[in-house]
């Protein structure tokens, strides 16, 4: 008996050494050094770099945003993701204000880059990440349940109103090379709501882009989780119909992939619980298994700022977040890189997510975060 128990205790510890690997509790602050500048460059070979642009980000942040879209392009990338904000494109039914959306695209092709368009509808990359207008839901969405079609048809019908008219507008653009309809499209809405959209809902969407232009192809995006307790928590926050990668897989042209190595999940005392998968490759077989599909795949969130347990990135002077130092802009992007090592398709591009942070923190002087990404950029 002693001996069974003993064997079940190591059997045990065994089964959780993986786990336990994987979290950490840290001090969330650390002080910068200039590790980032001996950080080798991975070659990136076909993919295409560039970034996701969120005004509503920078104007937290203090920032003009088109002018920070300005200062951003003048870095030699080659794509920019943008997204239609419902609520604020349509704030009245029918009145729609496509000025801010207009500049940013006009800055983009001036600048003879391209781009993907997140035509929405119920949610954009960005907090909070949902953008629908009131009128549409005067009773909230309800918690831990599927919005498909036919529970909520008239947020359906409006959604696919919306995202058609976002492309009938901006389809005869030559800059944009692709719709993304959703974000994270069938996944709970971040920690907040556990409410999802079905499958269905998203297809709907996906068949009204499709007709307003059947000559770009449909993105669906998806986070891929990089540890076992978040690959758990996905499982189980997703289940009876599987995650957006997989609604990708099914519905999309392009998957698009959230690549996400670090984040802090609680705070106690000072120190911070993370998450972190950075260095354990036991996410390979999904990640594999995207690769062999042969669809054509991009990483649309490469981290490149910190994913704290505050919706604002904490930016104090000479200190950086554990969750994402300006090496691991460097890093996360290198990691993708190799993902492209023998695979059947490489990587069509890799979209850095924190270029507003990384202008924040330049006008306070710290300039390592968007160095950092510049090294990308001019030695990849």
């Amino acid at each position: 008996m002693v001996r069974a128990k003993a064997a079940a205790a190591v059997a045990t510890a065994i089964c959780l050494a993986p786990v336990a690997a994987q979290i950490r509790v840290v001090r969330p602050a650390r002080t910068l050094t200039d590790r980032w500048q001996r950080v080798s460059v991975a070659p990136r070979g076909s993919t295409r770099l560039g970034i996701s642009f969120r005004p509503l980000q920078a104007a937290a942040f203090g920032l003009d945003p088109s002018e920070a879209l300005d200062r951003l392009l003048g870095y030699p990338i080659e794509l920019v993701r943008l997204a239609a904000y419902w609520d604020r494109i349509e704030p009245e039914p029918g009145a729609f204000d496509f000025a801010e959306l207009d500049r940013h695209i006009d800055a983009v092709e001036a600048a003879d880059r391209q781009i993907i368009l997140c035509v929405g509808a119920v949610k954009a990359f960005g907090y909070p990440e949902y953008f629908v207008p009131a009128r549409h839901t005067p009773v909230p969405l309800p918690e831990g349940t599927l919005i498909d079609a036919a529970s909520h048809r008239p947020l359906l019908d409006a959604a696919c109103r919306f995202v058609a008219s976002v492309v009938q507008r901006y389809r005869d653009r030559r800059s944009v090379i692709a719709w993304q309809v959703e974000h994270d499209a069938v996944d709970p809405l971040g920690m907040e709501h556990s409410w999802r959209l079905s499958t269905d809902f998203v297809a709907r969407e996906v068949a009204a882009v499709r007709a307003a232009d059947p000559s770009r192809p449909v993105l669906v995006n998806g986070f891929l989780p990089t540890s076992v307790p978040v690959a758990i928590s996905q499982r189980w926050r997703t289940r009876g119909q599987g995650d957006s990668l997989a609604a990708a897989q099914r519905l999309a042209d392009i998957v698009g992939i959230d690549f996400y190595p670090r984040h802090a999940v609680a705070t106690i005392a000072g120190r911070s619980v993370y998450f972190d998968g950075s260095r354990t490759p036991w996410q390979q077989k999904r990640r594999r298994s995207l690769f062999a599909a042969g669809r054509p795949l991009m990483v649309c969130e490469g981290q490149a700022e910190p994913w704290e347990t505050v919706t604002r990135p904490p930016s104090e002077p000479g200190r950086g977040m554990y969750s994402c130092l300006p090496e691991h802009v460097i890093e996360a992007y290198n990691q993708c890189m190799r993902w492209n090592d023998g695979a059947p398709v490489a990587l069509s591009a890799y979209l850095f997510w924190g270029a507003e942070y990384w202008l924040l923190r330049a006008r306070e002087g710290d300039m390592s975060y968007l160095n950092a990404f510049e090294r990308v950029v001019n030695h990849s």
